[in-house]
């Protein structure tokens, strides 16, 4: 009786503790037990983060239905997408680290300035993508190696999805000055809103559904901008309405350059970076293009699939990231650490699980989403291969994510440069084509390149330099 009751209340506490942290709230993150400060900051990252992925799972579930070339055209639009998704989240990289250090230096005004300072920032890079995006849809996709019948069935789903990239921009910018402030539960209740959207408008505008048109793969890009655009409509509402952390007021949209200054420095690291390796993906698409229709669907369905299982993960490391930025800005740089180096920890547990999972159901769950042989097999050595790093990718990401919290987006730039363009590229291309690994090459190059970041990430964080970063 006594243990029933143990866990009765161990229970209760979990589901309380789960409820605190998805709920408003007003906790100051740089005092308690940092655990606690963690978890109630990582389970709506986290949440958040899977939420994300949901989109690119969604698609290519409902999209897989139309066939190899259909997969394809996804896929090679989602590697375009990416570098959308860098300067999107090296900007929200800038706006956390900024938006966390005044946050934890008790400057609520300042960090709703540099909120402000983010939606105009935001809004010129939407215009500019979004214009050159749409306008170059079909050479972009042949510059990417696509057929001619993947440019043909998924022109008007890359010129949608690139033209629509405001949804996209202010959803992680905003996204990520709720997150710096800690009010994480704002930023996942808006990917819940856009999610469900999205889900419901995926089949219907994709195969024509009830008084819907049907619109093939295009369909699939114009639900998920509107999804995106209703999210970004609900951060708005919440943003304007002055509740939680940024108490936001119009006033708070007065151009201030010395902070525009500040934000675009720290961001041209935090872009830099993910450029850097989002053009790696780019290239490393671009050479498993050569082997066809089949490797890329299989590359693919494998990247969203392991995006569903990192991304999780990446929410964690957003939590280290602002514990960071907060107890930095509260003076307390050794807790700041200390917050990094649990949530790695914490981070290895987790990513060695999913790891082994996706050793072990690789071919099933690569079967779930196509029945064609080439997929089959080259999903499944995908998964495989890529499930082996799980681990190191784990702590390295949490290890990245810390220093660009404290404002130090330079150090992982020049890391992800010597990593992927000094040595997942090249040594993709030579497993692949020298050695006569194929695709399987480009894969193990990936595995190779993540787990040396890691070791050079943590040597860089144990020493410290980041503490004395301004932001």
């Amino acid at each position: 009786m006594t243990t029933l009751n143990r866990s009765t209340s161990w229970w209760s506490q979990a589901i309380a503790f789960c409820r605190e942290s998805l709920s408003d709230n007003d906790i100051d993150f740089t005092r308690g037990p940092i655990g606690r400060a963690l978890g109630l900051l990582a389970i709506p990252m986290m949440l958040e983060m899977s939420m994300e992925s949901v989109f690119a799972v969604v698609d290519i579930a409902f999209v897989s239905r139309l066939g190899t070339d259909a997969i394809a055209a996804v896929g090679i639009t989602e590697a375009l997408v990416t570098v959308l998704y860098a300067v999107s989240i090296g900007l929200g990289t800038g706006v956390t680290a900024m938006v966390s250090r005044r946050i934890g230096a008790k400057d609520r005004n300042g960090a709703a300035s540099v909120a402000g300072q983010a939606i105009w920032i935001g809004g010129l890079a939407a215009v500019i993508i979004g214009v050159l995006g749409a306008s170059f849809a079909r050479d972009l996709l042949l510059l990417m190696g696509a057929s001619d019948g993947v440019i043909n069935q998924g022109s008007g789903y890359t010129a949608v999805l690139l033209g629509g990239s405001a949804s996209i921009m202010y959803l992680f910018l905003l996204n990520a000055a709720f997150r710096g402030a800690g009010d994480a539960a704002v930023a996942l209740r808006s990917l819940w809103l856009a999610n469900g959207i999205n889900i419901i408008l995926d089949p219907c505008l994709i195969f024509g559904l009830g008084p819907f048109p049907e619109l093939g793969v295009t369909g699939a890009a114009i639900a998920t901008t509107i999804g995106r655009g209703v999210g970004v409509i609900y951060q708005l509402f919440f943003l304007f309405g002055g509740r939680g952390r940024l108490k936001f007021r119009f006033r708070h949209l007065r151009i201030a350059t010395a902070l525009i200054r500040r934000m675009l420095i720290i961001s041209a690291g935090g872009i830099g970076q993910f450029l850097i390796a989002t053009a790696s993906w780019v290239l490393l698409m671009r050479i498993v293009a050569f082997y066809g229709s089949g490797p890329i669907a299989a590359y693919t369905i494998a990247l969203r699939l392991i995006e569903f299982a990192l991304l999780p993960a990446w929410g964690l490391g957003n939590a280290a990231a602002t514990l960071v930025g907060q107890n930095l800005g509260a003076q307390l740089p050794e807790r700041a650490e200390s917050s990094a180096w649990r949530a790695a920890k914490y981070n290895a547990v987790f990513m060695c699980v999913v790891g082994l999972l996706m050793l072990l159901a690789a071919p099933h769950i690569a079967a779930l989403f196509s029945t064609e042989p080439d997929v089959l097999r080259y999903g499944t050595s995908c998964l495989r291969i890529l499930g082996i790093g799980y681990p190191m990718y784990a702590v390295g990401m949490i290890m990245i994510q810390s220093l660009n919290g404290a404002g130090d987006t330079v150090t992982p730039s020049i890391l992800n440069l010597l990593c992927f363009w000094l040595l997942q590229i090249p040594l993709a291309f030579f497993l692949a084509e020298t050695s006569g690994l194929g695709p399987n090459g480009v894969f193990v190059a990936i595995v190779v390149s993540e787990s040396l970041l890691t070791v050079l990430s943590s040597l860089v964080f144990r020493h410290g330099r980041w503490k004395t970063q301004i932001a």
